[in-house]
């Protein structure tokens, strides 16, 4: 089993994920500026100095960790990533995710995610993971939203940026929930 195939261009009226490339770096440090705070409960900071090298780092990602820009009415919004989970072909992680202050709330996120989801179990995988900061309430919320289930929460998985020892929350979904209703 491979993931050959799962990192292409998506879309979905005005929403399209792209994968991120150089060109899309000052559009990408312009969309995470907009929220300062956010960063304190991600692994990584997207702002200021550490910018540039997390960035170099999405774009070299390789086969670990593939990087969309997320693109809406052609304006960079944010990002999401694909991340190795489990075994090939099987379980991926859809994570590395930030949407633009202005866009949450408006199901634009879902939307995101359905076309992740749609795609992922289109091209034959059987379960997406999320991994979430225990602090982060309303990511945890949004996946819950989207049917995953929370499998439990693994202590103390890493040490973020800022230095706070970071308790992860995991969530799941599978091929036949997914098939089987999406919730609303």
């Amino acid at each position: 089993m491979t993931d050959d195939g799962l990192f292409v261009p998506l879309h979905e009226g005005n929403l399209a994920l792209v994968p991120l490339t150089e060109a899309h770096r000052e559009a990408l440090r312009a969309a995470c500026a907009a929220d300062q705070d956010i960063w304190q409960v991600y692994p990584f900071n997207y702002l200021g100095a550490d910018f540039d090298p997390q960035f170099d780092r999405l774009i070299a990602g390789g086969i670990q960790r593939r990087c969309y820009a997320i693109l809406a009415d052609d304006a960079l919004v944010g990002m999401t990533a694909w991340i190795d989970q489990g075994q090939p072909g099987w379980s991926i992680e859809i994570g590395n995710s930030y949407i633009v202050p202005a866009l949450r709330g408006t199901g634009f996120n879902r939307r995101v995610k359905q076309v992740l989801l749609d795609h992922a179990f289109a091209c034959g995988l059987e379960r997406v993971v999320f991994k979430v900061d225990q602090r982060n309430a309303r990511s945890q919320a949004a996946v819950l939203k989207l049917g995953a289930t929370r499998e439990g929460l693994l202590r103390a998985e890493r040490v973020t940026w800022t230095g706070h020892v970071r308790d992860t929350v995991i969530f799941s979904l599978l091929r036949l929930e997914w098939a089987n209703g999406t919730p609303s």
